[in-house]
């Protein structure tokens, strides 16, 4: 039952995952474009939220998104560059 749980866990955060990159990548916001600092201040700006269309986002999944950005973006340990 325990190895169940964790097995369903897992898949959760995986399809998670997946969701939240399909949105960066339908946004056509690319993590490996910018700098975690520039990831920051467009998640901090109301200008720049207007301009990167996700304003009208629930805060939840903004949150997410800023998140899987920041962790992918070009100075992290995991950087998603573009085209590759």
């Amino acid at each position: 039952m325990k190895k169940l749980f964790l097995v369903s866990l897992l898949s959760i955060s995986l399809f998670a995952t997946q969701n939240i990159s399909q949105l960066a990548k339908d946004l056509n916001l690319q993590a490996g474009t910018k700098a975690t600092v520039q990831w920051e201040r467009i998640f901090s700006s109301q200008r720049h939220l207007v301009r990167y269309k996700l304003e009208g986002i629930p805060l939840c999944t903004r949150n997410k998104l800023k998140i899987y950005l920041i962790k992918h973006a070009a100075d992290s340990e995991q950087p998603i560059v573009p085209g590759l």
